[in-house]
Order: structure tokens, then C-alpha cells, then sequence
């Protein structure tokens, strides 16, 4: 059975060293209070119900899955989820980082990125029930009415109610613009909405006593495509004026989804059938309201990989220093035993470090964004807040696929390390494997990312995002290039970064001609620019450690080992890609699509 021990020192790394977290939150009056103890205390405690309550029902859920009695369209959730979720809700955690107005406890989005990690190394599919109502809470937060928000956030706050976003239907996914579900106004003013979701994730299920779904839809005038689409909030079980639980209402779980993986999550069609709910925001505007939910969901996606990158590295690391298989290629390295630990191979040793070093860079991009959206919701400089956002905006995608990208890569690779014990389920590794490949997909396909970043994010405002991003890059290479310690880590930064310039300017350019070269190129150019922004992220945490080289903490000599790996080993894969971006569409449209 795979075992699960939270990192918390190399997060407090990168939330004391690397970010000073606690020094910028005192800038923001809403976390004014927020010191380094309390980050350190919440995150332990934190830890401990991830590591003690969530993974060992990990290995079980997977194997149970989910149930649905068709009689009652009731789900039950495997053996013991209901129990950690009572736990999850008595130890407050669902209100961490909530509205104090509503219940909340008024924490970072930086401290609960760092716990999210941790549940979702030890269970990312139970994790998906609570993260998608924090989802939901946000949208509600952002766009509801009064009367919703004063309805529907104190008890999604105190998790007693859990949320769920309704958007994908069979013949629609990514395009919602072409969604069919229908809301027939009433003459209370609240809505009959028809129509089948699918795809919903956490969408059914007897862990807590209401599910609030939003649930996009179309007004009987409303005009075609994304910009006649309106969102509504719709219970499972309809609430009385007085807040208290009445009937049942007409949306019910029609099947569940028989998936790869996360099979402890459970994935409903659900069907609505004249089902009531009330609009949230502006008619016709529901997708500017429902895309607080989806970058949440995108930044918690993201979050998921690393969780499943960082488990199966401990385990893979582990297993690699007990199991024994030939001698290393230079003679024995323990010859007291009849074979060497496996870890003394190069290539295992590269399947390893690749996890690590995705796994710690990753982690310092999460809470990169994440304090910066602290700064975009609580700064009273709006400039500031305005800058920040429009950072978090660009980096969003990023987090969403090249960290998922990376998830997939570090999960196989420790697999691999297993050998034929990987493919054996009570290792745990192929689960992490198959959990790790539907966050490439859900949320916006990784390439629906790449296209968002390239097409929007970048060349839609003539890459003015990304050069005020690269000059806080250009300014860490200002300050340390006369350093000579730092030069292997500066030198390869410096470059990317021109690349990344240069590569930028002629993608846009021959979009000018055809836009299909924005296509052509954007998934590769999305991994570039991801690899800019670990290579950013490796060089600072680099620079700590050269700082503390001479302390005889073993923590910062493994973390300045990481880092030349990741830029001797990881970041020459950009020269391909580069490459790869440069050559255009011809060779992916010449074929005529009778020869395929």
C-alpha cells in the first residue's frame, strides 16, 4: 500500500525563503494577522488529516468506486469517504479560506493551495468533492444576489453543503456555446431548467445533505452561441425561505460515468427535468460568471498533478532503495548484498529527479499564483490588484497543462521505477498513473490551455502580460548576473527568455497571415513558456540555496542539486520544441483528409 508523508519543509521553503509569504500578506489588510506560525500550523495539521484520514482510503476507493441505486438515483460513495468528509467539515477546514461575512475563517488562497496540494496527494478523488464546491462558493461569492449568497454560502463555507459546476452536455464539451438545456421563466421569478449534463463531477453522492449545482443554460429569447447562455444555482433539494430543507428537486443522477480513473469520484449524467433555480448575474452573461469557477477549477487541476507528481515520487523513492536488481555498471555499490539497490542506476536516478524537480518546481509556481491572487482579491492599491490579476490570468493556463503535462510524465516515470510491480494495483502506482491522465483533459483540454494562452492571453493584447512577467525575469538576471556562482542557472534563464521573446514575435506575425499557425504551434510554445517560468522559479530557489550551501542543512544541498538537474536534464527539451514551433502548419495540413 502506497504511504503519503506531507512535505512540509520544503513548503515552508517556498512560502518562507522563496516567497515571504507571511511579509506580503502583511501588506494586505484582510491578512494583516497572518504570520509564519500560523502557515506552519496549518499546514501540520493539515498534513496529518491528509496523511492519516484521506490516503489510506485512496488505494480502497479506487478499487470500490462509486454506486448508484437506479430506483432512487441515490450515489453512494466508497466505504469511508462520508466518515473523512464528517471529519473534514468538524475540523473546519472547508471554511479556510472563506468570506469571515459568511462563516468563513478569512485565510490566504496561498495556505489553502499549499493544503489542497497535500489532499491531493493523499486522495485526489475524494479531494474533488470539497474543491468543487470551493469552486462553486467563488462563482456565488463573485456574481450571486444577496438573497443567493446569504442562501448558499454560509453552508458551502461550513461544508455541510457541497457544489458542483454543470456545463458539459453529450453533444457539447469545451464549444458550450452549443448547449441545449433550456430555463423557462416562472412568474416568482425563479426558473424551470430541462435539459442532461454530463460528465459532472462529484454530481451525486451521500457525503452531506444538499448539492448546489450551477448549471449553465439558455433563456427561451436568448441569442445563439456563448453569448446566450445564462447560469443558475439549482439545489438538489429545493430551500425554504427560512433556509431549512423542503422537497426533493427534479435534478436527479441518470448514470454514472465507468472511467480510467478517479473512480472514487463520482462522475453523474444528470438529467433536469423542470428542475427550479434561481439566475446568477446578468441573463445571457452566465459564462462571465461561470469562469470564476472554471480558473478556479483550472488552478485546482493543476494543483491535482502536483499532488499525484510528489506521492509517486516518495513511493517511487522508497521502492528504490530497497529493491535490489544487478550491480551498477562501475562494480558493486553494496556488496554485502547479492545485487545493488536500483536507485544506483543513472536512468532510475533521472526517472527520480525528473518527478523531483517537477514536483518542487511546480510547487513554487502554485504558490507564485496563489499569492498572487491574494494580492488581485485584497490589495487596496488597485493597480496593484489590477496587475496581479492580469498575471494570474496569464500564468492560469500554464498551471492548468504544463503542470498536468508534468503529472503524466513523473507519474509514468515512477511506474517505471517499479518495473512489474508498477502494473500491480496494491502498489498504488497505476492508479496515480491513471488518476494523473484525466487532469490533461478535464477543465479545458491542454490544448484548449495553449490556445487560451497563445491566442488570448498573449497575442490578444499584443504580449503586454508577458513582458511585464519577463521584466521580473529580466531584473532576478540583472541582479544576479554578476554573480559567477549563479551563472549555470542565470545563462540558461537569460536565453529562454530571449527565446521565448523572439518565438513570440514570429508566431504572431504569421498569424497576421493565417490564424491557423496560432493552432499550429501553441501547445509546444505553452511548454516553452512553462519551462520560462520553471526555470525562473529554479533559479531563485537556486540562488537560496547557494546562499545557505555552508549552513549543513542537507535540505538545501539536495534542493541545489535539483536544480542543476532540472537545467542540465529538463529545460534542453525547449530547443525541440522551439524547433517544432517554428515549422508551422504546412506539415500538419498538407495531407488531405481523404489519405488519413
Amino acid at each position: 500500500m502506497p504511504q503519503y508523508n506531507p512535505p512540509l519543509r520544503d513548503m515552508q521553503f517556498v512560502l518562507h525563503e522563496l516567497l515571504n509569504a507571511a511579509d506580503e500578506l502583511k501588506l494586505l489588510p484582510a491578512h494583516a494577522e497572518v504570520d509564519e506560525d500560523t502557515i506552519n500550523a496549518v499546514l501540520e495539521e493539515g498534513g496529518k488529516f491528509a496523511a492519516e484520514v484521506l490516503a489510506p482510503l485512496n488505494l480502497s476507493g479506487d478499487a470500490e468506486g462509486c454506486v448508484l441505486d437506479k430506483t432512487t438515483h441515490e450515489v453512494k460513495a466508497p466505504k469511508g469517504f462520508k466518515e473523512a468528509y464528517a471529519q473534514y467539515v468538524e475540523g473546519g477546514w472547508p471554511a479556510l479560506s472563506c468570506d469571515p461575512e459568511y462563516g468563513g475563517q478569512g485565510l490566504p488562497v496561498v495556505i489553502n493551495n499549499a493544503f489542497y496540494e497535500m489532499l491531493n496527494s493523499a486522495n485526489q478523488a475524494w479531494t474533488m468533492y470539497p474543491g468543487l464546491s470551493h469552486g462553486a462558493y467563488e462563482a456565488l461569492h463573485a456574481h450571486g444576489t444577496p438573497e443567493q449568497k446569504q442562501t448558499y454560502l454560509p453552508k458551502l463555507t461550513a461544508g455541510v453543503w457541497t457544489g458542483t459546476m454543470c456545463l458539459t452536455e453529450p453533444h457539447c464539451g469545451t464549444d458550450l456555446g452549443l448547449l441545449r438545456s433550456k430555463a423557462e421563466p416562472q412568474a416568482d421569478g425563479s426558473y424551470k431548467i430541462t435539459g442532461q449534463k454530463i460528465f459532472i463531477s462529484a454530481g451525486e453522492h451521500d457525503m452531506a445533505e444538499n448539492i448546489i449545482h450551477l448549471v449553465l443554460a439558455r433563456l427561451p429569447d436568448a441569442p445563439a452561441g456563448s453569448k446566450g447562455i445564462s447560469l443558475f444555482v439549482v439545489p438538489k433539494i429545493k430551500v425554504n425561505a427560512d433556509g431549512s430543507l423542503g422537497e426533493r428537486n427534479a435534478i436527479y443522477c441518470g448514470g454514472l460515468e465507468h472511467k480510467m480513473g478517479i473512480h472514487g469520484n463520482a462522475t453523474a449524467q444528470m438529467v433536469l427535468d423542470g428542475a427550479v433555480g434561481t439566475l446568477v448575474g446578468q441573463p445571457n452573461k452566465g459564462l462571465q460568471a461561470m469562469f470564476v469557477m472554471m480558473n478556479a477549477a483550472r488552478l485546482g487541476v493543476g494543483n491535482q498533478s502536483l499532488g499525484l507528481t510528489e506521492v509517486a515520487y516518495q513511493n517511487a523513492v522508497a521502492y528504490a532503495k530497497d529493491r535490489i536488481q544487478m550491480r551498477a555498471l562501475s562494480g558493486p555499490k553494496a556488496p554485502d548484498k547479492p545485487a545493488d539497490p536500483i536507485i544506483v542506476h543513472p536512468d532510475v536516478r533521472k526517472m527520480l529527479l525528473t518527478a523531483r524537480a517537477f514536483a518542487e518546481g511546480g510547487r513554487a509556481l502554485t504558490g507564485y499564483v496563489a499569492l498572487q491572487l491574494d494580492k488581485a482579491l485584497s490589495s487596496d492599491d488597485a493597480d496593484e490588484r489590477k496587475a496581479c490579476e492580469e498575471e494570474v490570468a496569464l500564468l492560469t493556463p500554464i498551471i492548468k497543462a504544463f503542470i498536468t503535462d508534468n503529472g503524466w510524465i513523473a507519474t509514468s516515470h515512477c511506474m517505471q521505477v517499479f518495473g512489474g510491480h508498477g502494473y500491480i494495483h496494491e502498489w498504488g502506482m497505476e492508479q496515480y498513473v491513471r488518476d494523473a491522465r484525466i487532469n490533461m483533459i478535464y477543465e479545458g483540454t491542454n490544448t484548449v490551455q495553449s490556445l487560451d494562452l497563445l491566442g488570448r492571453k498573449i497575442l490578444g493584447n499584443n504580449g503586454a502580460t508577458l513582458k511585464k512577467f519577463g521584466k521580473k525575469i529580466a531584473e532576478f538576471v540583472e541582479e544576479e548576473g554578476t554573480s559567477e556562482a549563479m551563472q549555470e542557472f542565470i545563462n540558461p534563464l537569460a536565453d529562454i527568455g530571449d527565446k521565448v521573446t523572439k518565438l513570440t514575435t514570429e508566431i504572431g506575425m504569421k498569424a497576421f497571415q493565417n490564424p491557423d499557425e496560432v493552432g499550429a504551434a501553441a501547445v509546444d510554445y505553452l511548454r516553452v513558456v512553462g519551462h520560462l517560468c520553471f526555470a525562473y522559479m529554479w533559479a531563485r530557489m537556486a540562488k537560496l540555496a547557494l546562499d545557505k550551501k555552508d549552513s549543513g542543512d542537507p535540505f538545501y544541498k539536495a534542493k541545489l542539486i535539483t536544480a542543476r538537474f532540472y537545467f542540465a536534464k529538463l529545460l534542453p527539451e525547449t530547443a525541440g520544441l522551439i524547433r517544432s514551433c517554428r515549422s508551422g502548419l504546412a506539415p500538419l495540413m498538407e495531407m488531405d483528409e481523404a489519405l488519413f
